[in-house]
């Protein structure tokens, strides 16, 4: 193995730390990046009702696809504990257990958000052009979850592979390919919200077929795809590990309809489609923090295997520093580039980019706290204590801010849905000290 090769095993200085996990992170950060150009091109070449249905529907897709990251959390601190253990063969057959199962709920799923895409729609308040614009880009994209949850599974389980680098390589190539036909689709042939959902469907595919053939054929990785069992143990360790993301990722889609319904209410389609500039500048940013999450996360898995105590509490006070650095940054980015990054969107209407620029300047104080949540859900995921970090994300998501966007709007109107989402963070934040502290005797971080 090259001396430039770095293991999980290995001791991480703060540069091999950010070496290892970079590739993790611009992974996520491309993948948000990609999954943004559909509303850029919607919005700019459509107009903002067009724009206003794909943001309306995208919670709900995002929702179906959570799985996605339940397996892929959840199996890979699952794997990463097994080769810590020294268990190779044990470790492939659940790389390919979680890998089979995940393509199976996929087709499940799918259907499922076929059937019931237009009552959800409607229950939430779309109508007339904004119902038929959220059904025609949905349907579309429904029909390929199986691709978009194997996607994100893998982008999660490259890096317990010891592979981030071809990760990286997958998802440059699935942005590219979703971000030319976007081009393609929307401002070339004109076929509005249907040629971006084509796209993105397209673009999930080879997202999704690539690791795939990749991992079934002898490679250069830690894990292989072939036959294995059906291991219920695993399968509910899996489940339970990787709770904690998807209760996080059901959260925030459940959180995302709520904010539409209480945009609906008190700022009509213009506060949805400004939301959608929020929340797509929000992918983008706290990519990063998941990024690194994930890049880190089966470094953490491997060493709790290990019973390797020093380099857990290394990794913790290494992964605050970092967090606390990008946190800064970002809130002050938030900021300054609030009016530059609304106009990309919607800075064809004064009255949209108006709004979305106040309400950018407010939400930009939520980065500065949640990447230290995101951060700390991901690493009990990574100990295998999947119930502190399911708990971290339901109260993050579900219980802090569905309370926070009921309640504020009652005192500051449209205002309060903005104020919102950095209140839940503030709660959450303290939250997670609160895990940290109680539960250092138990892993000895």
């Amino acid at each position: 193995m090259p001396k430039s090769t770095i293991r999980i095993s290995d001791h991480f200085t703060m540069a091999r730390l950010l070496r290892f996990t970079f590739p993790s992170v611009v992974m996520l950060v491309f993948t948000s990046i990609y999954g943004v150009v559909d509303g850029f091109f919607v919005s700019n070449f459509t107009g903002k009702t067009a724009f206003a249905a794909v943001n309306f529907i995208m919670p709900l897709l995002m929702l179906l696809g959570g799985a996605g990251f339940l397996f892929g959390t959840g199996g890979g601190a699952l794997i990463a504990k097994t080769l810590g253990e020294g268990n190779q063969k044990k470790a492939d057959e659940t790389f390919s257990l979680v890998v089979y199962a995940a393509a199976f709920s996929g087709v499940v799923i799918a259907a499922a958000g076929l059937l019931f895409l237009r009552p959800v729609a409607s229950l939430m308040g779309a109508e007339g052009a904004l119902l038929e614009g959220s059904l025609r880009y949905g349907r579309i994209v429904c029909a390929t979850l199986p691709f978009y949850i194997l996607q994100y599974e893998f982008q999660c389980l490259f890096t317990v592979a010891g592979k981030p680098k071809f990760g990286l390589a997958v998802t440059v190539a699935t942005g590219c390919t979703n971000m030319v036909l976007d081009a393609l689709f929307v401002a070339v042939f004109g076929w509005g919200v249907e040629g971006a959902a084509a796209a993105t469907a397209v673009a999930q595919g080879v997202g999704g077929i690539i690791p795939i053939v990749y991992f079934s054929r002898k490679n250069t990785s830690s894990l292989r795809l072939g036959r294995c069992r059906i291991d219920f143990r695993a399968l509910l360790k899996t489940v339970t590990n990787g709770s904690s993301e998807l209760v996080n990722s059901v959260s925030a889609s459940v959180v995302g309809m709520l904010y539409n319904v209480q945009l609906m209410k008190y700022a009509g389609e213009d506060g949805v489609a400004s939301y959608g500039v929020l929340m797509y500048v929000s992918l983008v940013f706290n990519a990063v923090f998941i990024g690194y999450s994930v890049g880190s996360a089966p470094i953490a898995g491997y060493h709790y295997g290990a019973q390797n105590r020093p380099e857990l509490k290394n990794m913790r006070r290494k992964s605050f520093a970092v967090i606390g650095l990008c946190s800064l940054c970002m809130f002050a980015a938030g900021q300054l580039l609030a009016r530059t990054l609304s106009r990309v969107f919607v800075g064809y209407d004064a009255a949209l980019l108006e709004m979305t620029v106040h309400a950018f300047r407010i939400f930009s104080f939520s980065f500065l706290l949640s990447g230290f949540s995101i951060y700390g859900s991901s690493f009990f995921t990574a100990l295998n204590d999947g119930l502190t970090s399911a708990l971290i994300s339901f109260l993050r998501t579900l219980v802090f801010q569905c309370a926070a966007v009921i309640v504020l709007p009652l005192v500051w109107g449209a205002d309060g849905i903005w104020i919102s989402i950095a209140a839940a963070e503030a709660a959450s934040a303290a939250m997670t000290a609160f895990f940290f502290v109680v539960k250092k005797g138990r892993y000895g971080y």
